[in-house]
């Protein structure tokens, strides 16, 4: 048990209740990360609101976001996530080496190369931000890349950054 309160999936109601049982229909579980942000209604729809805009992007596909969010969550140590996003690369067809590869080097990711440039992008700047230059953007641009997308999947890599804190910060992180 963390150390907030959160809200059991069976008394859920409402729009809570209709994403866990989403969540359980199409995964077979309610994320550790949801399930925290239900101590905060406010925070849980916030967080709701951020997934349907990820879901729906039209240039930031699901191979893209998993592999982002899987990086960003070993950087982190965050146990829940980088087990959670590690299962949904190797449902993608990933086997551990392709996997092994990529979390030493996100130049070896096997995605195409434009989602390979931008992966490379976000762990650039997740791992130092003060190192990104104008040389960089121009690279993203180069390879078809937007201004916003560049933003959306750093935030996207943001969103995972912080989790992780609160979720080590409340002791709710665990291997899943």
């Amino acid at each position: 048990m963390g150390l907030i309160q959160t809200v059991d999936p069976q008394n859920a109601q409402g729009e809570m209740k209709a994403a866990f049982d989403f969540f359980e229909k199409a995964i077979g579980t309610i994320p550790a990360p949801m399930a925290m942000f239900s101590a905060s209604p406010a925070l849980f729809n916030m967080q709701l609101q951020s997934l349907n805009y990820f879901m729906k992007h039209p240039t930031l596909g699901f191979p893209l976001l998993s592999s982002i969010r899987y990086l960003v969550a070993k950087q982190y140590d965050y146990q829940f996530c980088t087990g959670f996003n590690k299962a949904f690369l190797q449902k993608q067809g990933l086997s551990e080496d392709d996997i092994q590869k990529m979390s030493q080097d996100p130049e070896s990711a096997p995605l195409d190369d434009k989602d390979r440039a931008m992966l490379t992008f976000v762990m650039k700047a997740v791992k130092a931000p003060q190192s990104i230059s104008q040389e960089d953007m121009d690279r993203l641009h180069a390879m078809g890349w937007r201004d916003s997308d560049a933003l959306d999947a750093m935030m996207h890599a943001g969103g995972m950054i912080t989790a992780s804190i609160l979720m080590k910060t409340f002791k709710l992180d665990s291997a899943c």
